[in-house]
């Protein structure tokens, strides 16, 4: 997984930091990268850009200014995926928290035990989560069939850092590793789409996966691709517009 970001939301210190201790322990002992926030009221996470929202919120109750109640009704209306997880010395609000939707409700004080048994499962199921959402985007991104030795081969034209022909044969460089197959480039080159610009008579690639470029050669993730002085000023072009599209995206 990426790193996930988690908050804090206490407004007292000693607990802030000794909790940001114990979660940071446990991300690093079940092998996950925390970033790890504090807060010090409810109205500074409301307050934050939407695209610094957490993964995982641990938030107190009873604080001065808004109580964390009030707060996570906000936060649930604008932001439904936040797993939330309720850390206060009152338990009469346990079943408030239900009304939130909230992962779980620790009442201070509470083991490091208890901290781990639910801060693991909460982990566990953003892993699910990213899983689920890779599979439902495998299953509708652009893909092609490839066929090679009598069976067909189903590869993502996200996952193809670059391509390139010889001897009638088309090698595909995937994340995944390399693909051979007998075919023509032209024909691959139709089935891309805008995403690939043909750089040489010999060569396709993926303008995702291009990090650097001069007037002969382009450098990819995984790779050269060779640039021809007739196709330098279109694949300038077109790099261009793709990186343009993606920071408006």
């Amino acid at each position: 997984m990426n790193t996930i970001t988690i908050s804090i939301c206490d407004d007292e210190k000693t607990i802030q930091q000794s909790l940001k201790y114990d979660v940071g322990k446990i991300c690093a002992d079940y092998g996950m990268t925390c970033q790890i926030t504090c807060y010090d009221s409810g109205e500074e996470i409301l307050e934050s850009d939407a695209a610094k929202m957490p993964d995982i919120l641990f938030l107190d109750i009873q604080m001065s200014g808004r109580n964390g109640m009030e707060i996570a009704r906000e936060l649930r209306r604008q932001h439904k995926n936040i797993i939330m997880i309720f850390v206060t010395a009152l338990s009469e609000y346990v079943y408030d928290a239900f009304d939130v939707d909230a992962f779980h409700y620790l009442v201070k004080p509470f083991p490091e035990k208890k901290l781990r048994e639910v801060l693991g499962k909460a982990l566990q199921q953003l892993q699910n989560l990213q899983e689920i959402k890779e599979e439902r985007q495998s299953e509708t991104s652009p893909a092609i069939l490839v066929k090679r030795g009598g069976l067909s081969t189903k590869v993502f034209l996200s996952d193809i850092i670059y391509a390139e022909v010889f001897n009638r044969k088309v090698m595909l460089h995937t994340l995944n590793g390399d693909i051979e197959y007998y075919g023509k480039l032209t024909d691959l080159s139709q089935q891309a789409g805008a995403d690939f610009y043909r750089t040489h008579r010999a060569y396709l690639v993926n303008l995702k996966y291009v990090e650097k470029y001069n007037a002969t050669t382009i450098w990819l993730e995984q790779g050269t691709a060779l640039l021809s002085k007739k196709q330098f000023s279109g694949f300038v072009r077109q790099y261009m517009q793709y990186i343009s599209q993606q920071r408006r995206q």
